[in-house]
């Protein structure tokens, strides 16, 4: 089903990336508790685009996401969402950045379970202080197959409509990106072939740009492009690749060995 939502540009010029990461590294910790998460990562994203990020454990897959998404701060480098340097930013800009400008789809759904289904698309706007659009609510909550279910509970639906609901409340504000983390990893295939569908007409029909880490070959088959993190690093990526060659490549890395590094 598409989603047939027409983009309208709100945040910065349209021709201009979606994301850009430019020698961004995180460490964690002191001493010999040092953790390099990031070692450097050089990445610019198109709108309009669907890029999935695998990795081994221990990548920095979901570093990576936490620093592109303003979630964490990076020890070094930059960061702009939307033509916006965000590494800059106090806590205050931050919150109201990943609120107005960026959807979320996180593994556990994270509804709130005392607001109705449009109450909970609607969300994003309430925090920010703007109009509750409930036709725009229930335009996406159409598009998403939920259609006269905006007054339900989210414990009354199940686990595959309840990230519908998400996709929708991640979508209600237009955001320059969607980052969605392992969006499926609590549904079962065929449901999650369902949601991950609805994120490619997200972005084939709305112009939405995703960035979604996910550890499954099935999932990442629907991007544009997979890069595959390793030991902090962009090791590889790949154009929209069938499942098994995703796999293969996904194999290969986790097999490798991990690079000597010398503290600085």
């Amino acid at each position: 089903m598409g989603l047939g939502l027409r983009r309208t540009g709100r945040h910065g010029a349209q021709g201009g990336p979606a994301v850009e990461l430019s020698g961004v590294r995180r460490v964690y910790g002191r001493g010999a508790a040092t953790v390099h998460a990031l070692r450097g990562i050089d990445l610019t994203l198109p709108r309009g685009s669907f890029t999935a990020v695998m990795g081994p454990s221990g990548s920095g897959k979901s570093t990576f996401l936490q620093c592109a998404a303003g979630l964490d701060v990076p020890t070094e480098g930059s960061v702009r969402l939307g033509g916006t340097e965000i590494t800059t930013m106090d806590e205050n800009e931050l919150t109201e950045l990943r609120r107005s400008r960026l959807g979320f789809v996180f593994q556990a759904f994270n509804l709130l379970p005392s607001l109705t289904v449009e109450q909970n698309v609607l969300l994003p706007l309430s925090l920010g202080g703007g109009r509750q659009d409930r036709d725009r609510a229930a335009e996406l909550l159409a598009r998403v197959g939920l259609d006269g279910k905006g007054r339900r509970r989210p414990a009354e639906l199940s686990g595959g409509q309840q990230q519908r609901v998400a996709i929708a409340r991640a979508l209600v504000t237009r955001p320059d990106v969607v980052f969605a983390d392992e969006p499926t990893g609590a549904l079962d295939t065929t449901t999650a072939a369902e949601v991950l569908g609805l994120l490619r007409d997200a972005v084939d029909s709305l112009g939405a740009t995703v960035v979604m880490v996910t550890h499954d070959p099935a999932a990442a088959a629907h991007a544009d492009q997979v890069l595959f993190l390793a030991d902090g690093l962009i090791a590889d990526r790949l154009p929209r690749t069938p499942a098994p060659t995703i796999a293969a490549r996904m194999t290969a890395l986790a097999g490798r060995p991990a690079p000597s590094y010398t503290a600085a």
